[in-house]
């Protein structure tokens, strides 16, 4: 399993942004799909967005598309998630996860990596 360390969290208003980071180490993200996810307390972890390791190809939640960008830094083993126009629905502890099993790509059973989470936070 590759370590993952997601930063960037944070509180912020509505409407307000944020960018996430989740660099992994001991492996490249490049061989790898790499994702975002969020859980809300007492919810289930939902998936947010996930991209292929050659950056080609990206996939968003419904709830998400259009206001998040996830892209990928091959160079430096990091993954970002770019999040404008944030809702207060959008808080959650928002996790990183890499090396995903054959499967429906935002479900989060299919992931075998994960990073501890990061805190967001959106006030109204």
């Amino acid at each position: 399993q590759v370590p993952l360390v997601e930063s960037g969290g944070g509180s912020v208003q509505a409407g307000g942004s944020l960018r996430l980071s989740c660099t992994a180490s001991g492996s490249t993200t490049r061989s790898t799909f790499m994702g975002w996810f969020r859980q809300q307390p007492e919810k289930e972890r939902e998936g947010v967005a996930a991209i292929s390791g050659g950056g080609g190809a990206t996939y968003y939640s419904e709830s998400v598309k259009g206001r998040f960008t996830i892209s990928i830094d091959n160079a430096n083993n990091t993954v970002y998630l770019q999040m404008n126009r944030l809702k207060p629905e959008d808080t959650a502890m928002y996790y990183c996860a890499a090396d995903p099993r054959p499967g429906y790509i935002l479900l989060p059973g299919v992931w075998n990596t994960w990073g501890q989470g990061t805190q967001v936070t959106v006030s109204s």
